[in-house]
């Protein structure tokens, strides 16, 4: 049987084990919706970056180097209790490879600790047997991998040739549940490769979503009729995925800008490896203050601040936390500075070529 094509069937323990922990999932998400439509005065969803680090050095990302040091586990902890202070629901930990810092896995623990949604965006290439054991014992509840293409090239070497035998560990061995992002848009040499890697992570059990790129200068490019078409069979095979809800990916696979109001800085949180908080990974640098000096009027008035970014963003997880509020309260606020006593202004910077996969 051909490697791509082959499935393997998780042992009876791990498909009870894997069913019992999506539905304490889905039910601590079912809370977190509750608790988000009663209240607007917590983050729903927060990005934490442990390392910036990373082991590959794909020629769009703007979100690695090859020198930080991982953030010290104890910070990491105090972070963490900072965030969960606050009423934050959902963690999602990226980097850089998250896998590559020393103390994930107690990382993970704490964030359960303290009662908060554990998920990992991960490039895969340090994913084994022993590791995945590791996150299902740490308590990991959401894993993404974004998968670039078929095979390898000089842009992405996070292809499904290279990736398919950690995806049949994560099929047979994994507990959490598994997401798999494909990719259409600018520099994407075959739209195909989309199509082939959302069926393939279907049929080994996982859910698929698809984000855009952004064309070179960073703004909306349409697809062309043949991508639409695999855009729209991709979602189709999303249908277990919570972004069949959100109507934006529509409008960014045909060039539109999208009517909705972002509360980044506010319900969703970006927070570096330095600990400063920005409004998303594409615009680091503002608001710039560290996590235990932004306070609840801060994140008040993001809350009510029109983001001029909004209107052409591609970035799908803060999208999705927008839904919940897109309803209600109209945001009439322009962005401020906002920095702490004795801190310098941080720059507003709006980075250029964009992906929409978080």
């Amino acid at each position: 049987m051909d490697k791509e094509t082959e499935v393997v069937r998780a042992s009876v323990k791990t498909r009870l084990r894997r069913g019992l922990r999506f539905l304490r999932t889905r039910a601590r998400e079912l809370k977190m919706i509750g608790k988000a439509l009663v209240s607007t005065k917590h983050p729903i969803l927060v990005h934490v970056i442990p390392m910036r680090q990373c082991n590959l050095a794909c020629t769009y990302c703007n979100e690695f180097d090859d020198f930080s040091k991982p953030v010290p586990l104890e910070e990491m902890k105090k972070r963490l209790d900072l965030l969960a202070d606050m009423g934050t629901s959902i963690i999602t930990i990226s980097g850089g490879e998250p896998l590559m810092h020393p103390d994930l896995d107690e990382v993970i623990r704490h964030m359960r600790r303290r009662g908060m949604i554990a998920g990992l965006i991960t490039n895969g290439f340090y994913l084994n047997r022993e590791r995945i054991e590791r996150l299902n014992e740490a308590g990991l509840e959401h894993l993404q991998i974004s998968i670039d293409n078929v095979v390898p090239d000089e842009v992405s070497k996070k292809s499904l040739k290279t990736l398919d035998g950690r995806l049949l560990m994560l099929s047979q061995y994994a507990v959490f549940q598994v997401n798999i992002n494909s990719v259409l848009g600018s520099g994407v040499k075959d739209p195909e490769d989309a199509l082939k890697i959302a069926h393939r992570a279907v049929e080994l059990g996982f859910t698929s979503t698809v984000g855009i790129i952004h064309d070179n200068n960073g703004q909306l490019k349409p697809l062309g009729p043949h991508e639409q078409e695999i855009f729209e069979e991709v979602m189709a095979l999303g249908k277990r995925s919570f972004s069949r809800f959100n109507e934006f990916q529509h409008n960014v696979a045909r060039g539109k800008e999208h009517n909705w109001r972002c509360r980044s800085g506010s319900r969703y949180l970006y927070i570096c490896e330095d600990g400063l908080v920005h409004w998303c990974s594409q615009q680091r640098g503002y608001p710039g203050i560290p996590l235990a000096q932004y306070t609840p009027e801060m994140r008040e008035r993001e809350y009510s601040t029109q983001k001029f970014c909004a209107a052409r963003c591609t970035v799908s997880c803060v999208q999705q936390v927008g839904i919940l509020d897109n309803w209600r309260d109209p945001q009439n606020l322009k962005p401020m500075p906002m920095a702490p006593p004795a801190a310098p202004q941080a720059e507003l910077v709006q980075i250029g070529q964009v992906r929409g996969d978080s």
